[in-house]
């Protein structure tokens, strides 16, 4: 029924006329009448002006929650979320338990009667909102601060998303049904780990240009450096490439040792955002978003057979999307907005080299005595690299960013440093280039670390304040610490100890000595008796013979003059 203001000013001009606690019931009864809802007749009152609302009670938005006790159900219900932000517990449940355990109160005395009511669960959610103290309050992200980049390739952002499609090896790729690879059941995820097609997609910062490549397989070293490294790779009328200053990823992105070295040695500093906090990274993130909505999408109405076409199609997507979407922030294209980049902000990469930091792990490379070191069979000066020592090694990386330098890789309070260092030049007879010529110039080389400790030694040796002093005080063959070192006083430094003398036993010169009467095998008895006869097989077997159970040690000496007797006779000694 349509209403009318007629119609809605009597229901009015009635429910101000009944008594306390009927005004509800008619108004029930017009909804009836009319087929509308309380809620609509409420909103027609109010179209025309009219009000008709409960009294407001007396101790209306006054709190009566504690402060103290709404901080503690604050805390019991900031423990009720999962760390995928599902809520496992409410209001209602954590009142029930808190007060069960005498933790809080939550009521409220009437001080006309003394009666004690316990607050309701809307009570206290109240009480939590005005105080700021409501999870829903508290769960929201901090504050954030907005950063700019300088011009383009200043920043870029990186990372990796899982596609829509899954990567099978015999050919082809399928679409990730939900209901296979549902997210509770992780043996199926397990079945295809290596069968992921993974989606990289890398964002300029400044003019929000969008590179996208795709890989095999999860997240890992490998394929983060592939889709970096084709990101760099140049690509002319394209937006996005070249080396960047700065690179920010998550801090899951696989990015190990040897990929930080990687970017240092490509002259990229690196910024890993913290935990749980994606919006440091949030253009790229957003870009992953739009990868999947605005290319990927096509891949349900078409064959995709390999992993090299969506690259392929991915760069033409880029493209268009790079040239005609102009971004909310610049007005611009992103394209346009790339191309104000200058021939220094340009910074173009030898790919195959840069690829030879991820591919081969710093040479060691010996000093020689000219302060040299030979890698990759050049020739680079270390004389300026701290702490260099002759005949000690040095770790050093390939530099793809300038030809004729590498990197030497030093440590610095347990970091990664890299320090440059140049490729010596050689004349056409191979000699140094900057060598001074004999007969015209000298140029002793400056100390290094092991000189300065030489000398500081042979000035403490002697005793003087000066190189010089020191040279000389060696020429003259002084004493070193001025003679006060005794070399052997060591000696004098007996311990005060009590001997006691010891009985010993006399010596038969010439005769067998014996301890004590005891058995001997055979093998002891005849390595005694090889020291005074001429040993022959023929003894052994006689003694075996003769003493099956062992030779008794007393009769050695008796052996011994029966064989010597025999042996000077001629005898058989068997």
């Amino acid at each position: 029924m349509a209403l009318n203001a007629e119609m809605l000013v009597d229901v009015w001009r009635e429910a101000q006329t009944v008594g306390h606690g009927k005004k509800q019931a008619l108004l029930k009864r017009a909804c009836e009448r009319f087929g509308v809802s309380m809620a609509t007749l409420y909103r027609e009152f109010e179209n025309i002006g009219l009000q008709v609302g409960r009294k407001r009670r007396a101790d209306a938005g006054n709190i009566t929650l504690s402060r103290d006790e709404a901080v503690v159900l604050s805390g019991y219900l900031m423990q009720a979320y999962r760390n995928n932000n599902k809520k496992i517990g409410g209001i209602e449940a954590a009142l029930m338990e808190l007060r069960a355990n005498d933790v809080i109160r939550a009521d409220r005395i009437d001080e006309n009667t003394g009666e004690v009511t316990l607050l309701s669960t809307n009570t206290c959610a109240r009480a939590l909102r005005q105080y700021g103290l409501h999870p829903d309050q508290l769960r929201r992200p901090t504050p954030a601060t907005e950063l700019r980049s300088e011009h383009p390739n200043h920043v870029w952002q990186i990372d990796a998303s899982i596609s829509v499609l899954y990567y099978v090896p015999e050919g082809g790729l399928e679409d990730m049904n939900p209901a296979v690879f549902y997210k509770n059941k992780p043996g199926n995820f397990e079945k295809i780990k290596r069968q992921r097609l993974t989606r990289y997609v890398v964002t300029d910062h400044t003019s929000g240009a969008v590179f996208v490549w795709y890989v095999a397989g999860g997240e890992s070293l490998a394929n983060l450096a592939e889709s970096l490294l084709e990101a760099m790779r140049e690509r002319q009328g394209c937006a996005l490439y070249g080396v960047p200053s700065i690179l920010y990823f998550d801090p899951g992105s696989a990015a190990t040792k040897t990929f930080l070295r990687f970017l240092t040695a490509m002259g990229i500093e690196y910024r890993i955002h913290a935990v749980q906090n994606s919006r440091a990274t949030g253009q790229v993130e957003n870009a992953q978003n739009i990868v999947e909505t605005s290319f990927e999408r096509g891949f349900k109405y078409c064959d995709v057979p390999t992993i090299d076409w969506i690259n392929e199609q991915g760069q033409r997507w880029a493209r268009w999307y790079n040239a005609t979407k102009a971004h909310s922030r610049h007005g611009m294209t992103r394209l346009n907005a790339w191309m104000k980049i200058t021939q220094q902000q340009l910074r173009i990469v030898d790919i195959d080299a840069a690829r030879a930091l991820l591919t081969r792990e710093p040479k060691p490379c010996r000093v020689n005595d000219f302060l040299t070191v030979q890698f990759e069979k050049t020739v680079y000066d270390v004389s300026q690299v701290p702490g260099v020592r002759i005949r000690e090694k040095l770790d050093l990386t390939v530099n793809p960013l300038e030809q004729g330098r590498a990197w030497v890789v030093l440590y610095q309070d347990g970091k990664e440093v890299l320090y440059p260092v140049i490729a010596v030049q050689v004349d056409e007879y191979g000699f140094r280039a900057d060598a001074p010529v004999i007969g015209e110039s000298f140029a002793a080389p400056a100390d290094t670390q092991l000189d300065t400790n030489r000398k500081e030694v042979q000035r403490l040796i002697y005793e003087v304040d000066t190189d010089d002093e020191a040279t000389a005080a060696a020429k003259a063959k002084k004493l070193p610490f001025g003679g006060r070192i005794d070399p052997y006083k060591h000696l004098d430094d007996l311990p005060e100890v009590s001997v006691l003398p010891r009985r010993g036993t006399a010596h038969s010169v010439g005769g067998v000595a014996r301890i004590a009467d005891r058995t001997l095998t055979i093998i002891e008895a005849a390595t005694l008796l090889k020291q005074h006869i001429h040993w022959t097989p023929k003894h052994y077997a006689s003694i075996s013979a003769r003493y099956p159970e062992g030779v008794p040690e007393s009769h050695i000496e008796q052996l011994v003059a029966e064989y010597t007797g025999e042996q000077k006779t001629g005898g058989n000694a068997c």
